[in-house]
């Protein structure tokens, strides 16, 4: 692994991760696994982490490609969901992060008839898990809005409604100015997130050339596989909207 993302196993983690859904998405084979090319298993502490950080994006190929997702990496996020739940004074973003991942096991993994009321949030038969709040997106600055959303950007996949995605779609001119400004700043990581929402949504301003701006921010952040993550389901969530 290169020096810079060994800084620490988490790190190295993440990274390794990040590149294997980064493969799946390039290659479209939802039957490979992204955790066991990564070389972890629901043991794994440190892959168990890393795969809180990426959240429900672990299983982004099979959401995007509408396959099954392997086992192993239902095994893994599932895993997450249990030893990484928040805390009660997390920020609003790790509520709704943690909320999605168990939306999505929900929607991609049904859990098996008769699963007891007692395991992970995901198996839990008939259970409906409530939305966090997101009444705070409505009224914050345009420039914290980009900032949030990008955080969230695993949210950002389709049909996934939630709160947070009609906030994002109510303020696409916000995102399209949060997203040049970080452009403007180098914040390669943060104009991905916010690229692939206006993606997502559409109704950002024609002036904005998305198709070329995602182009130049994967050229000047792509050492960052978190980054070409973003990159690629914007470009794959753009070329579904417009067939």
């Amino acid at each position: 692994m290169d020096q810079t993302h060994a800084s620490s196993p988490l790190a190295g983690a993440v990274h390794d991760l990040a590149t294997e859904v980064v493969l799946a998405l390039r290659s479209g084979d939802h039957l490979a696994t992204v955790c066991g090319a990564a070389g972890i298993d629901e043991e794994n502490r440190t892959g168990i982490a890393a795969a809180r950080v990426i959240g429900a994006d672990l299983l982004l190929p099979s959401v995007l490609y509408g396959r099954h997702p392997h086992p192993g990496d239902i095994a893994v996020l599932d895993r997450a969901v249990r030893e990484f739940p928040p805390k009660p004074d997390a920020p609003a973003a790790t509520a709704w992060s943690h909320w999605h991942m168990i939306s999505t096991l929900q929607r991609m993994a049904p859990p098996p008839a008769g699963a007891a009321a007692s395991a992970a949030p995901r198996t839990a038969p008939g259970t409906t898990y409530a939305e966090p709040d997101a009444s705070w997106l409505e009224e914050a600055p345009w420039q914290a809005f980009t900032h949030q959303l990008s955080v969230l950007a695993p949210l950002a996949v389709p049909a996934a409604p939630s709160a947070v995605r009609r906030a994002a779609a109510n303020r696409a001119v916000d995102l399209a100015r949060g997203f040049v400004r970080a452009v403007r700043r180098r914040d390669w990581l943060q104009a991905a997130g916010a690229g692939r929402w206006l993606a997502a949504i559409g109704g950002e301003p024609a002036t904005l050339g998305l198709e070329r701006g995602l182009d130049f921010v994967e050229l000047m952040g792509g050492h960052d596989p978190r980054v070409t993550l973003h990159i690629r389901a914007a470009r794959l969530m753009a070329e579904a909207r417009a067939r």
